[in-house]
């Protein structure tokens, strides 16, 4: 499922709306040892782009 979520989200990362529509989509689906390692990868691969975006749902979950 987490590959899934990584797939969905790089191919909505064009749109900011839509990036966290399905982020926070994703938080609510995964279990907690991978929302952590979807954290992770998120601010790696979109956090130059998407930071706020990243904190704001990421915070709900620390």
């Amino acid at each position: 499922m987490l590959e899934y979520v990584k797939t969905i989200l790089k191919k909505v990362s064009f749109d900011l709306v839509l990036f966290e529509k399905e982020l926070l989509k994703a938080i609510d689906t995964l279990m907690a040892k991978e929302i952590q390692t979807l954290k992770r990868w998120c601010y790696r691969t979109f956090g130059k782009k998407y930071q706020p975006i990243l904190d704001r749902c990421f915070i709900l979950v620390t």
